[in-house]
């Protein structure tokens, strides 16, 4: 089936400034170029600088005057999660948008973080929660939209309760479900909260799809040699048209929800393609394992207790 990928409408984004994870390549690229082309200011918090300044002279190929601009950031270290964020509160610009889109995927042996959490829920989740919630005041200053990326695999499996590190029987995939289950509980939690206690954040769900991305290419840092089987199928699908998107048409659904004005608090955005795997962005069904509240309040508390941070509004 041929691939259709409409291109939101973006509107003028002069004047805000857009804080976007992972956006050093692939589908946060993606993001971080339509992001600038509209005007907004685009910081891109990232682990390399190298590739950092690789990826910023890619995207002024494309938006020539494009504001943007690198800061250090290590989402599996809450060390570094605090360091931005005192950095971005010490600059003293309000937030208009903030699209948690970074993540590691099925390292093949179980690897910890910092700070010791299993490395796809402390990055994947626990990070990001921290940097939202340390960057509280910034967010409610912007009216910001908050945009966080779950995945398909957020279909399937679970929270693992009782092992919530995976001390005892690590099984890659299904510690990437929890991770991305536990965030989108997260995302759907900060609107209840943001409702209940006025912060005016909008907080968004997202999901881009099956694509190209270097989440399933080789990473020798993970311990994954060469790229997946997985990886190689998605390829051929993408280069022929046929189901899947490209790691460009990916991200549209998570700019979809950070500048639409038919996206809502609360909502979720995605694919609407065969499967959602491809396609334009457009509302997606919740998925069953999200709509749980009573677990949601519970994966809000327990990362509170982990991460030490307290979700405190100025």
């Amino acid at each position: 089936m041929p691939r259709k990928n409409a291109e939101p409408t973006i509107p003028p984004l002069h004047g805000a400034r857009a804080v976007i994870t992972g956006a050093s390549d692939g589908i946060g690229m993606g993001i971080a170029t339509r992001l600038a082309a509209a005007g907004a200011e685009v910081v891109m918090p990232v682990r390399n600088r190298a590739k950092g300044d690789v990826a910023i002279a890619r995207i002024r190929e494309t938006a020539p005057n494009a504001r943007i601009s690198l800061r250090d950031l290590d989402l599996s270290s809450l060390g570094s999660v605090a360091a931005l964020a005192a950095t971005l509160r010490d600059e003293g610009e309000p937030i208009s948008i903030l699209i948690n889109n970074a993540g590691v995927m099925t390292p093949p042996d179980r690897r910890t973080t910092a700070d010791g959490f299993e490395l796809q829920f402390g990055a994947n989740h626990l990070g990001h929660f921290a940097l939202v919630g340390r960057l509280l005041p910034l967010l409610m200053a912007g009216a910001a939209r908050v945009v966080s990326q779950i995945s398909i695999a957020a279909d399937s499996g679970g929270i693992n309760w009782d092992d919530l590190q995976w001390e005892r029987s690590y099984n890659g995939m299904r510690a990437y479900s929890q991770s991305k289950i536990a965030f989108g509980m997260f995302a759907l939690e900060l609107q209840r909260r943001s409702e209940a206690e006025g912060w005016g954040i909008a907080s968004m769900l997202s999901h881009p799809g099956v694509a190209p991305t270097n989440l399933l290419a080789a990473q020798p840092d993970l311990g994954r040699a060469t790229q997946t089987s997985g990886r190689r199928i998605i390829d051929a699908l993408s280069r022929r048209g046929l189901i899947v998107g490209t790691a460009e048409s990916a991200g549209l659904p998570a700019v979809y929800a950070a500048t639409s004005a038919d996206a809502v608090g609360g909502g979720f955005y995605g694919p609407s393609g065969i499967g959602h795997l491809g396609g334009p962005p457009a509302p997606q069904k919740l998925y069953s394992r999200l709509r749980d509240d009573e677990s949601a309040r519970r994966i809000w508390d327990v990362s509170q207790k982990l991460t030490g941070v307290p979700f405190e509004a100025p």
